[in-house]
Order: C-alpha cells, then structure tokens, then sequence
C-alpha cells in the first residue's frame, strides 16, 4: 500500500518536500516513521523522544487531522493517505 509523506521545515532538508513510501497492509504511523527513520535516522531523533513517542512539539497530519485526535502513532494508514510532519517552526 502507498501512502505520500509532505514535509515541512527542517524535516524537509532530511527527506525532500514530498516522498511517496511502501507501507504494509494496515500499517500505523508508527510503522510508517519506523520506515522513514530507516532511510534517515536523523529523522526519529528529531520527531520522536527517548521512549519512541511523539515529541509534544511535532504535528502529524493525517487527511488534515492530527493524529492526537485520532489514535496518536497507532493511528492506522490507508490507501493513498497523505501525512503531512511538521516540525516546530519558530520566527520573528
């Protein structure tokens, strides 16, 4: 199954501004960062803390809802689903 990943920001130096990724059947986000993280471990240190859970700074989308809301990393992937990562943005 396909899902297309955008990023933001510094995320967006380590893995380009739009990728689409493999994942299995029934994936979760979690499944899919484990992927990413893969290809670009810098990634996970940058996303996710010591205990492998989100950082409270970091947004991921799924269809435009953040997956908080949802079922947090266990939130479940489909077909051509669009994750957008944003990472904090600061600025004056």
């Amino acid at each position: 199954m396909n899902v297309t990943v955008k990023t933001f920001a510094d995320i967006r130096e380590i893995l380009g501004p739009e990728l689409a990724v493999s994942v299995p059947e029934r994936a979760v986000v979690r499944e899919l960062l484990q992927i990413l993280g893969a290809r670009s471990p810098e990634l996970l240190k940058k996303i996710l803390d010591d205990r492998g859970e989100l950082k409270p700074y970091v947004s991921i989308l799924k269809g435009g809802r953040n997956i908080r809301f949802i079922r947090g990393l266990e939130t479940e992937l489909t077909e051509g689903e669009v994750i957008a990562i944003f990472p904090p943005v600061a600025g004056g």
